[in-house]
């Protein structure tokens, strides 16, 4: 066996099941091992960003690391962004990086770059191996480091003599280390802050939003009357009918401010404290007033579920907590296609056990109000915020859950950084419905303009957020990459397309037109 093969083998033994590849020279006796094996599914993207992405949707879903497979320093930078989405969303990934053999990095050729400096940017863990015969201890660690807490970027760089030279044919599989458990003085501290009575939120974040930790939160609220408050970007929310509700704490930061202001105390639980997205002039950076107390009961790395069960307990909380009910008699929505009414459809329309990818940019939060009553389903936002996140974790969380319905509320400028996506959706079968909101504009951008204090803008200003000129016809992109599309202008027609989507097995795209008014964002 060469080093090739050996690292193959230890990934696949630790767990891995997955790879979105985009490789190169020094990566083909990878893709060589990958041919010769049913154990490890490649999956071919046309772009390294969409590769890491559909690793992060792939992570968030299933719990467990898929591999990247990169070339060398500049394909790896290629796919930092999404990079980036994925350590804040603490998503398990393990990177495979290629480099040029050690023996001719010293005659610096046209594509050697410094990789490990380009890994440490984004990666927890980064390791470059030292051998062929170093690979199989290599490849399990990195799965392990990826596993570690609630979710790690592991990044090994393979140089490549080390792939092609002969290497032993020994493995062992890695024991993962289970999230920490909480201490039971900090839990029995938090329990007496919370029965001073003082105004108390618990700001739920990580594995915190998953069901069983929801329903542990909904019996410390309902025994002490605690507001349940969500991470403004979740990276896995798990909502709807039969679900515990909680309040996500508004994006811009004036509101956020507002938001918070009521609070004395906020427990943090798999979560982070409070913060604007961006600085501002004249706006506080933090949200939670200087007078607020501010704990943490669960780090993110910490078993969340667990410290909630166990604070409820300590609390005396017993029950059962409300539950969301289902809206499914909500009316077929009429008249001009909105946010309001999209999420109106998909509160109707959604079925059971879902999974909703939201990059919807400035539509966002509409659509996530009026869907609240939607069947049980999981909410997956841009936790990094940084764009290009949507379509590509759509396409790993369609991997890692075959059986369930995948929906892709997508912003037309976002789209554009990785609309090759919808290509690998296409040859993958993925059963990914795609909303694609365009208003030939970067809107958000139109937003913070005004909200930044940086002047009335002229014409030429607003031609930098512009994509109407020439406007993409998405419908005709789509369907060159292979996914079949059609365009909406209405809410009837929109909600009759989405019917149709979720009912077919299969990657579509429905362009659903929200035009924005410039006039009422700067008046």
């Amino acid at each position: 066996m060469n080093g090739a093969e050996v690292l193959l083998r230890a990934l696949v033994d630790s767990g891995v099941e997955v790879c979105f590849a985009n490789p190169g020279t020094s990566e083909m006796h990878l893709v060589s091992a990958m041919g010769r094996t049913d154990r490890m599914r490649p999956i071919l993207c046309l772009f390294e960003g969409v590769a890491t992405g559909a690793a992060d949707g792939y992570g968030r879903m299933a719990d467990k690391p898929a591999a990247t497979l990169l070339h060398v320093g500049c394909g790896f930078s290629n796919g930092m962004a999404n990079l980036h989405n994925a350590k804040k969303a603490h998503s398990p990934v393990v990177n495979i990086v290629g480099d040029h053999a050690t023996y001719h990095q010293a005659y610096d050729a046209p594509l050697a770059t410094d990789v490990p400096a380009h890994a440490r940017i984004c990666s927890d863990w980064v390791r470059v191996s030292e051998s062929a015969g170093d690979l199989a201890a290599s490849g399990g660690s990195a799965v392990k480091a990826a596993m570690a807490g609630n979710g790690k970027i592991a990044t090994l760089v393979v140089p490549a003599d080390h792939a092609w030279e002969p290497a032993g044919a020994s493995t062992s599989k890695p024991d993962f280390d289970p999230p920490g458990r909480v201490a039971e003085e900090s839990v029995k501290k938090l329990a007496g802050l919370i029965r001073q009575g003082k105004r108390t939120g618990l700001v739920l974040g990580g594995r915190a939003l998953r069901e069983t930790a929801l329903v542990a939160a909904g019996r410390i609220a309902e025994a002490t009357g605690a507001d349940l408050l969500c991470e403004t970007f979740p990276a896995r929310l798990q909502r709807g009918a039969g679900r515990v509700t909680v309040n996500r704490i508004p994006y811009f930061a004036e509101k956020g401010a507002a938001f918070l202001e009521k609070y004395e105390q906020l427990i943090l639980v798999g979560g982070k404290t409070p913060v604007a997205f961006f600085a501002y002039p004249g706006k506080p950076s933090l949200l939670a007033p200087d007078t607020c107390a501010i704990e943490t009961l669960a780090t993110v790395d910490e078993d969340a579920a667990a410290a909630l069960e166990d604070l409820a307990d300590a609390l005396g909380a017993g029950g059962n907590p409300v539950r969301r009910k289902l809206l499914r008699d909500v009316s077929r929505p009429e008249g001009r296609l909105t946010p309001e009414t999209i999420g109106q459809s998909l509160c109707r329309l959604l079925p059971e056990n879902a999974v909703v990818v939201d990059e919807a940019i400035t539509c966002s939060q509409p659509i996530y109000t009026a869907s609240e009553g939607a069947a049980s389903h999981d909410w997956l936002a841009i936790t990094g915020g940084s764009i290009g996140f949507g379509l590509p974790v759509a396409l790993g969380a369609s991997v890692a859950c075959p059986d369930r319905k995948v929906v892709a509320l997508q912003a037309d400028g976002s789209a554009l950084y990785t609309q090759q996506a919808l290509w690998s959706m296409a040859r993958e079968r993925s059963d990914v419905t795609v909303v694609l909101l365009n208003n030939d504009s970067y809107a958000i951008l139109n937003i913070e303009l005004a909200r930044v204090g940086a002047g009335k803008p002229n014409g030429k200003t607003l031609s930098m957020f512009d994509l109407g000129n020439p406007a993409v016809d998405w419908v005709a992109l789509s369907q060159s990459l292979g996914v079949p599309a059609v365009r909406t202008e209405t809410a009837v027609a929109f909600d009759r397309q989405l019917e149709t989507a979720l009912k077919t097995k299969g990657p579509r795209l429905i362009e659903a037109v929200v035009p924005v008014s410039l006039e009422r964002i700067f008046g």
